[in-house]
């Protein structure tokens, strides 16, 4: 049966949205958002209950580092019984990378899941924040006729846009429209309503599965972005380096490299080695096809993965997920071919 209150859990995490200047001091402090009716009182329209909890010591957006998103994933585990939705307060330099771990970390996820953030305080003037807070409790709140979420995904809110948390980039580190999903429509958009493009978004098999978290994350990964002028030294150190598992290659266009003799051979030498190596794109849209040029034939005969339109912050916690989970390398390869949690557009 249909039941239209939602519990909601507000986790603020730290950011810009959670900061509240201080008249006296003239500085910026954490808000309290137990009193969050009081600083926005549109939230009492919804017919949901909304309870917070703030993390301690708060996390600025750039020291953001895997134990914090294994905490994060705890604690909804821990508390996803008793609530319908979880709304997550988060900066926004790191808040792609956030939102593509936790969508690979939590397994048979069936509630939605909604990052947002501001880039000004909720308490100034003209701030996002309250626009953007309002508008991801309401997702997180929204249920269809049947009485399930509309959206049981790990998604990013921002600027009137809900994009697949997997698939976003920080576009603009000024304007309200920070973040793009350039390969993924978005799954809603808030007008004078929320309209959702039910398409696409993600539906679990089974309702009443049980949440699960994939917390054992191997973070030996680097990242090579391809560059003219871009030397031996450079390369070697970075891809045949001795604490990589396995490297990240931004290429030109459609997943091109280099085919300068040096190149190639330091490459064979990493896949000879058995690091995993995984091509994406530098353009924010498009996917690589490495079977369209010979400089991308070439990678794809070392060995090369593509992570065909994957952004590099989904291509990154994938990785960190995959090979958390398995010691074996050619199904962590196998695996990076496969669309696990909507992040690439292949079946």
């Amino acid at each position: 049966m249909k039941n239209d209150t939602s519990a909601i859990l507000m986790i603020y995490t730290g950011g810009t949205i959670g900061m509240k200047k201080d008249h006296n001091e003239g500085t910026l402090k954490p808000y309290d958002f137990s009193q969050i009716y009081d600083g926005v009182p549109e939230l009492r329209q919804f017919a949901a209950t909304i309870d917070s909890y703030t993390f301690d010591p708060l996390i600025d957006s750039s020291d953001v580092e895997p134990s914090n998103w294994q905490a994060l994933a705890e604690l909804i585990k821990e508390k996803y019984d008793e609530y319908d939705g979880f709304v997550v307060l988060h900066g926004t330099d790191t808040m792609c990378y956030s939102a593509s771990a936790l969508s690979f970390m939590l397994d048979g996820l069936t509630k939605p899941v909604i990052f947002t953030g501001s880039q000004l305080p909720v308490g100034v003037p003209r701030t996002d924040g309250k626009e953007n807070l309002i508008s991801a409790v309401e997702i997180a709140a929204a249920k269809d006729a049947e009485g399930h979420a509309m959206v049981p995904e790990v998604c990013i809110f921002f600027n009137s846009m809900l994009m697949r948390g997997n698939r976003c980039v920080k576009v603009n580190s000024e304007g309200f429209d920070a973040f793009h999903s350039p390969n993924c429509p978005p799954l809603a958009q808030a007008g004078i309503t929320i309209k959702y493009n039910t398409e696409i978004i993600r539906k679990p098999l089974d309702w009443y599965q049980s949440l699960s978290v994939n917390a054992k994350l191997d973070t030996r990964v680097s990242i090579l972005k391809i560059h003219p002028g871009i030397t031996p030294e450079v390369v070697r150190q970075i891809v045949c380096g001795k604490s990589s598992r396995a490297v990240i290659l931004e290429t030109y266009g459609s997943g091109n490299a280099p085919a300068k003799e040096w190149f190639i051979d330091i490459l064979a030498e990493a896949a000879k080695e058995g690091k995993i190596l995984v091509n994406v794109t530098q353009c924010l849209t498009g996917t690589v096809d490495m079977n369209i040029y010979a400089n991308g034939k070439v990678l794809a005969k070392l060995g090369v993965v593509s992570g065909y339109d994957s952004t590099t912050e989904s291509c990154l916690a994938k990785l960190f997920f995959l090979m958390g989970k398995s010691s074996d390398n050619e199904k962590v390869r196998l695996l990076m071919g496969k669309n696990l949690k909507g992040e690439i557009s292949v079946n």
